[in-house]
């Protein structure tokens, strides 16, 4: 037996505000699970799709992560900066592999090899945008890891942190892992280190 798929109409988008974030005002009619329609207004941020990347170097069983100013984790009251994967928007008419690989070497310097998707993407929040976070690991060689890298002309001031593997794993299982693409990251290396998951995208 399936489910019955609810319809909406969108009766109107009205932009609200347009920079590095765009947040627009849609109002629609959504069709309820039940029967009838109810008229909703909702905010949604829209700025395109992303990448995150899972950086490894099987010899030394390490993992690089990166750290910098979050102003979210500052408007929600936490400790501002995170050690989190590295990311960025995915350009136009670009792969996510392609941007796996351009944002490892901008944010950390660091070679990308044999990049493989762990998941397509997924919503990061799907209540208030538009925005897909797709995930990618790859080999690295921590050896050559280290120091402080970014566009200064996007104002990026990123840290470069090596961790052994463990670490993340234990990090994430003790739920100190609060930025949700590094959390599902840390959960999908420590299957692939046990041998229960390849390094594809299923």
């Amino acid at each position: 037996m399936s489910l019955r798929k609810p319809s909406w109409k969108v009766r109107r988008v009205t932009p609200l505000h347009t920079g590095f974030l765009s947040v627009n005002r849609y109002e629609l009619d959504v069709e309820r699970h039940e029967g009838g329609v109810q008229r909703l207004t909702r905010e949604v941020m829209e700025r395109g799709h992303s990448v995150a990347v899972l950086g490894y170097d099987p010899v030394r069983d390490e993992v690089v992560l990166v750290n910098e100013f979050r102003p979210g984790l500052l408007a929600a009251g936490d400790y501002p900066f995170s050690d989190t994967l590295a990311a960025g928007v995915i350009g136009e008419n670009e792969s996510p592999i392609d941007a796996a690989v351009r944002e490892m070497r901008e944010e950390t310097g660091l070679e990308l090899r044999e990049p493989v998707l762990m998941h397509p993407g997924a919503y990061v929040s799907s209540g208030g945008t538009s925005e897909r976070i797709a995930l990618v690991f790859g080999i690295v060689d921590t050896r050559e890891a280290g120091g402080v890298h970014g566009s200064p002309d996007e104002q990026e001031d990123i840290l470069v942190v090596v961790l052994p593997a463990q670490e993340l794993i234990d990090r994430t299982r003790r739920a100190e892992i609060t930025d949700l693409k590094t959390l599902v990251a840390g959960y999908w290396l420590a299957e692939y280190r046990a041998g229960r998951s390849e390094p594809s995208a299923r």
